[in-house]
């Protein structure tokens, strides 16, 4: 690969460093690119299969804002006898659509873009079959998409549809100007019942696929407000002022009130069986934002899916 020649089995998939990126190294930032571990990452580096500006990347080189981190993709050789594998069906219920936005509330199960390793729907998929085209800007697989929610949430999302609203909406989210408010039903009662987590979140020192507070992360502040309380768990409405990777999900493992169901952050499994919880209890309720076109604020609101309402019911009636 000494003079960088795609072979003809590959394709090249390209990334723009912005500036959640600027500064890390390079196997950390293909790992959240790609949505895969720090060790895959680290192996598709070593197989010389990805390019910073130009040149054959290096595991710990930092990445500057701006840099084209370009990624070697191979494809699979089509077999005609062999049966397509059948992708789950979502629907994807659409709230709001013109010429810049789409405002979509994203179901559990549904990932907000296509990422190795993952065979299920994805937001991006579910607009192209619904005829609705994105903005063409980011990778292939990521066009249009400004923010993500995990596969496990449920909630709001916008996606662009044009240039100049995805340009906008990722510097809205950049500077912080967006209005995040989710709702996590989380294990027993925070004390304080609302108060303010302000602390640094970054890749977990032991497990590649799982964030932790830790003391050379990235700033990461959550605000959250006691709505209900039951026996065993605390209704919270949780408003996001930075959005890191799985923040509220980390931040209230932190403070040992993880998201009930949440078994990768420490949540009581007997618990989440009681619920009939098959995923964490988090869901994005409200949404608000300058609209591209415009500049008027707008804002949309989700109601939450029938299994986190069959969970408050449950605690409601006593457990």
């Amino acid at each position: 690969m000494s003079e960088h020649t795609v072979p003809e089995e590959t394709v090249m998939e390209e990334h723009v460093v912005e500036s959640d990126l600027a500064g890390e190294r390079l196997d950390v930032a293909l790992s959240r690119l790609l949505g895969i571990s720090r060790t895959q990452a680290a192996n598709v580096i070593g197989d010389q299969r990805v390019l910073v500006d130009g040149k054959v990347g290096k595991r710990s080189e930092v990445l500057k804002r701006e840099a084209v981190v370009q990624v070697l993709v191979e494809l699979e050789a089509a077999d005609e006898d062999a049966e397509l594998e059948a992708v789950p069906e979502l629907e994807l219920p659409i709230l709001f659509q013109d010429e810049d936005i789409v405002v979509v509330d994203k179901p559990v199960g549904m990932a907000a873009h296509a990422s190795p390793g993952w065979r299920g729907p994805t937001v991006t998929g579910a607009l192209s079959l619904a005829g609705i085209r994105v903005a063409g800007i980011g990778a292939a697989e990521r066009e249009g998409i400004v923010h993500r929610l995990d596969v496990g949430t449920s909630g709001l999302m916008v996606v662009a549809k044009s240039d100049r609203a995805y340009s906008s909406l990722k510097e809205q989210f950049r500077s912080r100007e967006v209005e995040k408010k989710y709702h996590a039903l989380v294990q027993g009662h925070p004390e304080p019942s609302a108060g303010t987590i302000d602390a640094p979140i970054g890749r977990h020192p032991d497990h590649d696929y799982r964030f932790a507070v830790v003391n050379d992360g990235k700033a990461s502040i959550t605000h959250y407000e006691t709505l209900e309380a039951f026996a065993y768990a605390s209704l919270l409405d949780i408003h996001l002022e930075t959005g890191r990777t799985h923040q509220i999900r980390v931040h209230m493992s932190a403070t040992k009130h993880p998201c009930c169901g949440d078994l990768t952050y420490g949540a009581d499994p007997v618990l989440a069986k009681r619920l009939r919880l098959e995923r964490q209890w988090l869901h994005a309720v409200e949404l608000g934002f300058r609209h591209p076109g415009t500049d008027e604020w707008v804002s949309f609101s989700s109601d939450y899916p029938a299994d986190l309402v069959q969970s408050l019911e449950t605690l409601r009636e006593g457990l």
